[in-house]
């Protein structure tokens, strides 16, 4: 049996946070003394990942996903729990065990500015010891299945959103290492350049078999790229599973959206939900696909003049939307 490259069990982590009422009574009274509140970051979570992996990590704004990368990758201490990342524990052998991962963030930029991205790698290459013959070999790998050629030598700050982003991931995975946390990485990129990223990073995986752990909110990169994700809400591990699973779930839904004639009337239909409505627009999704349309259609004429419909199964954006809804999150 294939041993797991991240074991993470029973995982918590609290913050301690002051807090005061509004008001300028309020904040002398802090001065002097100042109460806490305690916030659960993460609440016992558990789970485990295996060599060559690519996994979705999930979930709204604040759910607990940054806190943990960040224990993942040694820079916060958890309240309680146990993770063990390649054999070792991050915060406590943070030195030996930053050279087996590779970390990428889409807001924050690796690189230096105003200088080529080929001066950066080659500045890491001196960071991390690694040696001529390795880096040479290193970069050929990445330059080709990352399509670097014609950038690595243009600097930083001239390349586009997408082009630096490849580059970030290459300065990312010079040292070879084993693991590699994406945390949005095609953020603000146009449509041509995600679909670039998103097929680099699958060469990469499949050629060198590297553990991803991705952080998105965009679910065609969930798609594109893994078919499991951890969904984590309010600190806990909510699902751990097949994206398909999910999607099976509600694989017999039918997104309706139409178009109508201004009406400021609520509209109501029996075997329908509405998950959105303006004055002029409506999406309503429908129980069973064998839901007879006829009838939705009749009592949807019958509040509204109809302009255009358009009839569509539910996207993985509205699979996930719904699941949020359903567990509270």
């Amino acid at each position: 049996m294939e041993e797991n490259i991240i074991h993470v069990e029973n995982i918590s982590k609290q913050f301690k946070i002051s807090k005061r009422e509004a008001g300028i009574k309020n904040a002398i009274k802090s001065f002097f003394k100042r109460e806490y509140q305690t916030i659960n970051a993460l609440d016992d979570i558990s789970f485990d990942i295996k060599p060559g992996e690519i996994v979705g990590y999930i979930g709204p704004n604040g759910a607990g996903k940054s806190t943990t990368i960040k224990i993942m990758c040694g820079i916060l201490v958890p309240t309680s729990g146990e993770c063990v990342v390649d054999g070792y524990v991050p915060w406590k052998d943070r030195k030996k065990y930053v050279k087996n991962i590779g970390v990428v963030f889409g807001q924050r930029s690796g690189l230096w500015w105003d200088v080529p991205p080929i001066d950066s790698f080659e500045l890491l290459k001196d960071i991390y010891g690694i040696s001529q013959k390795e880096y040479e070999e290193k970069l050929k790998e990445l330059t080709e299945n990352l399509d670097l050629e014609e950038i690595k030598n243009i600097p930083t700050r001239q390349l586009s959103l997408g082009q630096r982003m490849r580059c970030e991931i290459a300065a990312a995975l010079l040292h070879n290492p084993k693991i590699l946390f994406l945390d949005e990485p095609t953020i603000g990129l146009d449509a041509v350049s995600k679909l670039s990223l998103r097929k680099c990073i699958k060469t990469i995986n499949e050629k060198t078999n590297l553990t991803i752990i991705l952080t998105t909110h965009d679910m065609q990169d969930i798609e594109a790229l893994t078919n499991r994700i951890i969904l984590i809400g309010k600190g806990k591990i909510l699902y751990d599973g097949s994206l398909e699973n999910i999607k099976n779930k509600y694989k017999d839904k039918m997104k309706i959206n139409v178009k109508f004639k201004y009406t400021d009337k609520k509209i109501k239909i029996k075997d329908a939900k509405i998950l959105e409505q303006t004055e002029e627009s409506v999406s309503l999704v429908l129980k069973h696909k064998d839901e007879n349309m006829a009838d939705i259609l009749n009592e949807l004429t019958s509040q509204v003049d109809i302009v255009d419909i358009n009839v569509e199964d539910m996207s993985t954006d509205d699979v996930i939307a719904k699941l949020y809804k359903e567990l509270k999150i």
